[in-house]
């Protein structure tokens, strides 16, 4: 939040970013702080998202129907840890830490490319363009991912309800389409789209949670979740990896920063709220879960049912036109999600663009909406390509017909996961850099302390998530797949760097221009103007 100590250490390191030279030697601008640009074709439309869009907009990537329908019962199922409620509170801490920097980021760097922007302010051009590169395949797989989850839901509810049998790749590839059309649009229309499914998305999951405290299992409204001897084991580590992935999503309001009405304050505010509403809402809705079926029957209800956990429990306390609507609404919940994510790698693709980290074509905006459009459609390129290989790589009917569309989902979202995670501990440690080598090291410093400590924190849990990535996706006894998959970031974050070191070599300007952003092209406009003439 902006309080009055955080916008007087603003001050004071703005001092030192925002005159003479900044870090690497790159010039900043005269003023402390960083002003939008409002040029044509190579800004974002300013003060498109206020703090309600902003706010929508970031929520719906988390998809709270989707976790709890979803990621919990899988989660529950397969590690058969209890505990599940307080790790989301536990998350949240480590969110909460990982926030106060990146948040405090955001008040002194607008920048459509939010991860890798941080990153390279405070590591360095060569590090940021690994950084962009990262975050471009991430959002990329996680989007791609939805896709195939949201094609088979809609297969099945068509043979459900309309008898009508379609393979999930035709829907996954409708869906696609309408995306492209929506993210070709204004920013503020797609935040209404989303504000709407996700606050019907999250009346349905509280209905839930009242009616299962309502009517809880024989055990009654047990805490047993919540005690920290549940959390023992080896599947503890794991689990933090799966329910970490609920999450994924709140980090994206910097992303927002040049199209939001005060960025300085909104963006900060989002954030924290952010965190707070989704370790709250899912450690109280995981809570339910446990206290419908008792927390003696959580697992084996959860590796009995799988994803239908919820479904059933619906049914048998609200009944099934309540479970009817629900199973709808898990489906636009997804929408939702591949909406946003589509949003994000639109808007990556753009900063890249505008910076030399992808053809210049990527760095220009619809005229009419204002909106990122050729990165726009290099987003829905890919996903369709995706969606198409995987749909070529369905063998049915000899072969398992859920195969592909379930490997697409688990593969794309436990990449785009870690990814993210990487991400996020490589901007924490960005933050201390930046504000160190801005001497404000004294006036941020217990930012500075929040933010090792999430750096660390993120780095633990992505060591096990690569450990342990077997589980996570499934993979059978000495399959290559638990390597070959986080390699896909591995090697996008190599040629990321690469890319950036023969940048420095052979562009070394648009190398000190990587993470500027629009603040670069106001000093580009300030070098053309040619000086007034002198008056006699």
């Amino acid at each position: 939040m902006a309080t009055g100590s955080s916008n007087a250490s603003a001050s004071r390191s703005g001092q030192h970013a925002g005159t003479g030279t900044g870090a690497h030697g790159r010039p900043a601008p005269e003023r402390g702080g960083i002003s939008t640009y409002m040029g044509q074709e190579r800004a974002l439309r300013a003060g498109r998202l206020g703090t309600a869009g902003l706010l929508l907009s970031v929520l719906a990537a988390t998809g709270p129907l989707m976790v709890v329908a979803g990621v919990m019962p899988t989660t529950y199922g397969v590690m058969g840890v209890v505990g599940q409620p307080l790790l989301f509170l536990a998350l949240g801490v480590v969110l909460a830490l990982f926030s106060f920097g990146y948040a405090e980021m955001s008040r002194h760097v607008h920048n459509a490319g939010a991860f890798y922007a941080y990153i390279s302010r405070g590591l360095g051009g060569t590090a940021g363009a690994g950084a962009s590169a990262v975050a471009l395949v991430a959002y990329s797989a996680l989007q791609a991912g939805l896709y195939g989850m949201l094609g088979f839901e809609v297969s099945g509810l068509l043979d459900k309800y309309a008898h009508v049998t379609v393979d999930w790749w035709i829907p996954a590839l409708v869906t696609v389409a309408l995306v492209a059309v929506l993210g070709w649009l204004k920013i503020d229309l797609n935040a209404r789209v989303l504000g709407v499914l996700l606050l019907v998305e999250v009346a349905l999951v509280v209905i839930f949670d009242v009616a299962a405290l309502a009517d809880p299992s024989p055990e009654g409204l047990s805490l047993h979740a919540f005690n920290p001897d549940t959390l023992t084991g080896a599947g503890v580590a794991t689990s933090l990896c799966f329910c970490i992935a609920a999450f994924t999503g709140f980090e994206q309001a910097p992303v927002y920063a040049e199209e939001t009405s005060r960025p300085q304050v909104v963006v900060a505010r989002v954030m924290f709220f952010a965190v707070g509403f989704v370790a709250v809402f899912f450690a109280l809705s995981s809570w339910a879960l446990t206290v419908a079926t008792g927390p003696s029957g959580i697992v084996p209800a959860a590796r009995e049912q799988s994803a239908g956990l919820l479904f059933g429990l619906t049914e048998s306390r609200l009944g099934g036109t309540f479970t009817d609507v629900l199973h709808v609404l898990f489906v636009t919940g997804m929408f939702a999600a591949v909406l946003s994510f589509h949003n994000v790698v639109a808007r990556y693709a753009f900063a890249m663009g505008r910076e030399g980290l992808l053809p210049a074509a990527f760095g220009r905006t619809n005229s009419a909406s204002g909106a990122p459009g050729t990165g726009s459609l290099l987003q829905t390129v890919v996903a369709a390509v995706v969606v198409v290989g995987f749909a070529v790589a369905d063998d049915r009917p000899a072969g398992d017909p859920t195969a592909p569309v379930l490997h697409l989902f688990t593969w794309g979202g436990n990449v785009g996961a870690l990814g993210v995670l990487l991400l996020m501990a490589a901007a924490s440690v960005a933050v201390i850099v930046f504000f160190v080598r801005r001497g404000a090291a004294r006036a941020q410093a217990w930012r500075i302390a929040a933010s090792g400590l999430a750096a660390v924190a993120l780095l633990v849990i992505a060591g096990y998530t690569v450990k342990d990535f077997d589980i996570l996706v499934g993979a059978a006894p000495g399959s290559a797949l638990p390597w070959v998959l986080p390699g896909i970031i591995g090697a996008a974050a190599v040629a990321g760097l690469v890319h950036g070191a023969v940048m420095r070599v052979r562009k070394s300007s648009a190398h000190a221009r990587i993470g500027l952003g629009n603040e670069a092209f106001q000093l580009e406009k300030a070098a053309a103007t040619p000086p007034p003439a002198p008056q006699d």
